[in-house]
């Protein structure tokens, strides 16, 4: 562990990770204000934007998705049937011809959409340049020669001219784009009507335009209003101004003119106070904003109005529309046709044309339903922060201990209330836009509790794996004192070797069974095991084993697993079932090296050949029937159980079986299925079924071992050895002459 590791050890371990955890709660709430920056429109980045779009654009992101998936799930229910869009299609543009179109084909349009009366006509379109189809525009690209001609034209009415008397004719609002830069066609203003002010100065607030692309000065003066159609310039529109500054002039937009010309209620008036602006009125209806004067739009999902108030521009030139869907409405003319580029997206993953934003805006206003972040929303997000983190902060890592000490078996655990508080946060969250239209990010102090609590557990493993470490350490040394004491590791693999029975001397005379086992740790002591053993005249008990692990410890742990074994099955009456549970709660009280071990254990009744078998967590053995029948026996969901020490005080289950005479049972550790060749192939136990199926059905048990083994040998062609393995053969003759039969369950 180098210098900067163990300092930041250090730095985790301190107070219990507590001082660790409370600077990124500190950090995340200034990642979450910053982030609201973000939020905000801005005319240019100033250097606090700059920072926040570097380090807190991800929290910003996460916020904004929190937001659009609130109108996902709620989308506004359109009722209000107060606003018509003629939209210039693709059929229309089919029939008129190409956009632009000539002036006085637009002229033709609003005379169309005047005759029905309608309460208002806002256009999504600027008009900066003559027209160049105008007829003296023509004239004065006639050749000399061509002078009748031009004449001629220069009699005929202007485009321009007709434009504007239509524009004067009808209650029409022209549209303008505000721009950040100057072009060739742009102006430092336009022509419009005074806004009021109820308090302070709403400027230094809204949005700031120095210069505007806006219509030719005869048609600014023909029309009856002006106004922005500019919206926030981000991929996904969530926020329209009501409200902005071009150079010194507060400019209503298309929405808020179109009111005040369609009702014809007096001027415009902005409420201001330190926050910055907090409503915009016009007539007697009052729209609460955004400190910026501009409103989070909550959008109904286009196909609601489509069939309603969508109306092609061709069947209102062809006279095919009727009084009913134009009048007393809020008309918007723009361009609808998807090759016009006039496209925007909403919240709802729609992609739509621009003019239904502005619809979207008039339609929300009427329906009453604009939603709203108010100023003081990022404080409670914070202050719900700070307040969780800190009740985190002090009882989480008190409340994590306990866990660990209780090993799981508290009833409520400290993720448990962190994820009872983020959900009641989000439910909480939707629930103020539902009801209210507020809009709360639950996620974002959510997130920081997780990010907290991920801080907490981290300083809480940590300080569990140093006291690890350090009883680890102890436990070396003691193992080195222990290695020391018995000599080389040599004579340590003759001592454990020594300790497992010869079966060729376990027992002399036996004729209803016999025994062959071999063993080969991978170094010169391992974890495989094996025994076997009378318990008296009538019952045999074997088993075979494998710790996790090797050198060692393994062997240690092997040694006491056996001798465990062996004492609980002379002394216990209660069956393989009794011995494995009672060695698995003392392997389980004393395991400080977090050791396990697979354990097939079975006790043979030699005279009948019923076999009690457990199985904890062990390849299930292979039975080679004296009929040449072989099976690997898998017992049910209920029989065994998992390793020993996994799972402390578990009580295993009994697989019964009967053996028929001349049946052998094939046992092996995972040494002998996983063993590697050089090109870190495994033997698998497919290969073991195949050297199995080629015995003889009367193959004694040394003759199944040394097959097993050879075919292995074969297989890793001399590859350096991975694991141990250990095999153990019981061959049952019966009380009498062997008699080839089936196995079944007991």
């Amino acid at each position: 562990m180098n210098r900067w590791t163990a300092l930041f050890g250090r730095a985790f371990l301190y107070q219990r990770g507590r001082v660790v955890a409370v600077l990124f709660l500190l950090l995340y709430a200034l990642l979450m204000a910053l982030a609201d920056d973000l939020l905000e429109p801005a005319d240019a980045p100033d250097l606090r934007r700059q920072v926040a779009a570097t380090v807190a654009a991800p929290v910003a992101t996460a916020r904004q998705f929190v937001f659009d998936s609130y109108q996902r799930l709620f989308p506004r229910q359109r009722q209000a049937q107060a606003v018509a869009i003629v939209g210039i299609d693709e059929n229309s543009l089919k029939v008129v011809g190409q956009w632009p179109w000539p002036r006085d084909r637009l002229a033709a349009l609003i005379d169309a959409i005047a005759q029905h009366r309608p309460a208002a006509v806002g256009l999504d379109i600027y008009f900066p340049e003559s027209d160049q189809t105008s007829p003296e525009q023509a004239a004065a690209r006639l050749a000399p020669d061509q002078a009748a001609l031009a004449e001629a034209l220069r009699a005929l009415p202007s485009h321009d001219a007709r434009l504007a008397s239509a524009l004067r004719s009808a209650p029409s609002v022209l549209g303008a784009a505000g721009f950040q830069f100057e072009t060739l066609a742009t102006t430092v203003g336009m022509r419009t009507f005074d806004v009021l002010q109820d308090g302070a100065d709403p400027r230094p607030f809204l949005p700031h335009y120095p210069f505007v692309l806006a219509s030719l000065p005869p048609l600014q003066a023909a029309a009856h209003g002006q106004a922005l159609v500019s919206v926030e310039p981000t991929a996904v529109v969530r926020r329209v101004p009501l409200l902005a500054r071009v150079g010194a002039q507060v400019t209503p937009s298309l929405a808020m003119e179109m009111l005040r010309v369609g009702y014809n209620q007096g001027p415009i008036t902005v409420e201001t106070d330190r926050h910055g602006v907090r409503a915009v009125r016009v007539a007697d209806q009052r729209y609460p904003t955004q400190p910026g004067g501009d409103l989070w739009l909550h959008f109904a999902p286009q196909r609601q109005g489509e069939s309603h108030r969508n109306i092609s521009a061709l069947d209102l030139l062809q006279g095919r529309i009727g009084a009913d869907g134009i009048q007393d409405k809020l008309v918007l003319i723009g361009l609808t046709g998807s090759g016009l580029n006039d496209r925007r997206v909403t919240p709802l993953r729609e992609s739509v044309a621009g003019i239904e934003i502005q619809a979207q805006v008039l339609e929300s206003m009427f329906d009453g339903r604009l939603l709203l972040r108010p100023w003081w929303m990022p404080w409670v997000e914070c202050t719900l922060l700070l307040a969780g983190g800190a009740a985190m902060v002090w009882a989480a890592p008190n409340g994590l201990r306990r866990a660990a000490a209780a090993r799981g078996r508290l009833r409520v655990p400290p993720g448990a209330w962190v994820l009872l508080a983020c959900v009641a946060l989000m439910l909480a969250g939707l629930w103020l836009f539902v009801q209210w239209g507020l809009l709360m990010d639950g996620a974002g102090p959510s997130v920081g509790f997780a990010i907290l609590l991920a801080s907490l557990v981290s300083s809480s493993t940590l300080e569990v794996e140093r006291d690890n470490r350090r009883l680890a350490q102890e436990q070396q040394q003691l193992r080195e004192q222990a290695a020391r004491l018995a000599g080389e590791m040599e004579a340590a693999r003759r001592i454990q070797l020594g300790s497992l029975p010869s079966a060729t001397r376990a027992f002399p005379g036996e004729t209803r069974f016999a025994v062959d086992a071999l063993i080969e740790p991978a170094r010169e002591v391992g974890g495989d095991l094996y025994d076997f053993f009378l318990i008296d005249n009538r019952r045999l008990c074997f088993l075979i084993g494998d710790v996790s692990g090797k050198g060692v410890p393994a062997s240690l742990f092997m040694a006491v697993t056996k001798a465990l074994a062996r004492s609980f099955a002379t002394r216990l009456a209660g069956g393989p079932a009794e011995i494995v549970s009672a060695a698995n709660r003392d392997l389980s009280r004393e395991n400080v090296e977090t050791l396990f071990v697979t354990l097939l254990l079975g006790v043979l009744d030699v005279e009948s050949g019923r076999l009690e078998l457990v199985n904890a967590g062990h390849d299930g053995p292979w039975r080679l029937g004296a009929d040449g029948g072989l099976q690997q026996l898998v017992g049910s969901a209920t029989d065994g159980g998992p390793p020993l020490c996994m799972v402390e005080d578990f009580d295993y289950g009994v697989q019964h079986l009967q053996l028929q005479p001349g049946d052998r049972l094939c046992m092996v550790t995972d040494g002998i299925t996983e063993a590697a060749n050089a090109a870190q192939e495994l033997y698998g136990s497919r290969r073991l079924h195949d050297a199995l199926a080629v015995l003889d059905s009367r193959a004694e048990a040394h003759g199944i071992t040394q097959q097993v083994r050879q075919d292995v040998g074969r297989f890793v062609a001399g590859a350096e050895p991975s694991d141990d393995l250990a095999i153990l053969v019981l061959h049952w003759k019966g009380p009498g002459a062997p008699a080839a039969g089936p196995l079944s369950a007991g």
